[in-house]
Formats: structure tokens, C-alpha cells, sequence
């Protein structure tokens, strides 16, 4: 008996996602980057700690409207699917599914698992979600 549902994972941290969608017995792989970029540094310019908190302040202000644009993303490729699984190594999984769940933006029943993995290949990622749904 076939599955006709369309089943998505979404492998998940703050640098990409990697989503798998199976269907028809068939799979797609989308990447998507996140584009979100990490100062570790202060700005060598902020000698003051005003000015490193400035700087911190407005690099952290664009990396949380980077993050929420990457989400929408991922939520636009993953919102047609009947069955969710999003996995990852990351706090960035846990802001997915809280966005998910806040704003509505996909029926909440769809959502089957939110878990912690490790950083992962793309082969085992696909076959992380291949497993999820088998049976």
C-alpha cells in the first residue's frame, strides 16, 4: 500500500536547514542557508563599552531579523506537507516550532516530533527521516 502523504524533515541549525520531503515513493532535498552571520569578535572600532554594546546590540538586532526571515523560508517550503518532523543540534529547531505554534503559520496537528540530534551528513539526515516515517 502506498503512502500518499507528503512528509517532511527539517534537519535544522542557525547556518542552513535541510529539508527532505517524501512522497509517492519519491524524496526531494532542499537546502536552504541561512545567511545569518556570528561576530565573535567586538568591533575593534568600540574601544568604549558603550561602543561594544552598541555594536553588539545592533549586530544582534540584525541577526534576529536574519533568523526570522530564514524561518518564514523554511516554513514556505515545509507548509504544504501533512506531516512535519523537525530535528537538530541547535536552540534554532526550538525557535521553529515556537514560531510554528505562535503565529499559526501551519496547522499545529501536522507537527509530529521536535528532536535533538547532532550535527549531521545529508545522507543521514535522509535517512534520519526515512526512519522517522517508516511504517
Amino acid at each position: 500500500m502506498k503512502n500518499w502523504k507528503k512528509q517532511t524533515g527539517v534537519w535544522i541549525d542557525s547556518s542552513e536547514a535541510v529539508i527532505i520531503t517524501l512522497f509517492d515513493g519519491g524524496e526531494n532535498v532542499t537546502e536552504i542557508k541561512s545567511g545569518i552571520y556570528y561576530d565573535d569578535e567586538i568591533d575593534k572600532g568600540a574601544s568604549s563599552r558603550y561602543g561594544q554594546e552598541a555594536h553588539h546590540y545592533k549586530y544582534g538586532k540584525q541577526n534576529n531579523n536574519q533568523l526570522d526571515h530564514f524561518l518564514d523560508n523554511v516554513i514556505s517550503q515545509v507548509k504544504e506537507s501533512d506531516e512535519l518532523f523537525i530535528f537538530g543540534p541547535a536552540e534554532t529547531k526550538t525557535k521553529l516550532h515556537q514560531k510554528i505554534y505562535d503565529e499559526h503559520l501551519i496547522d499545529y496537528r501536522k507537527l509530529k516530533s521536535v528532536q535533538a540530534t547532532n550535527k549531521m551528513t545529508p545522507s543521514e539526515i535522509l535517512a534520519n527521516v526515512k526512519e522517522f516515517y517508516k511504517n
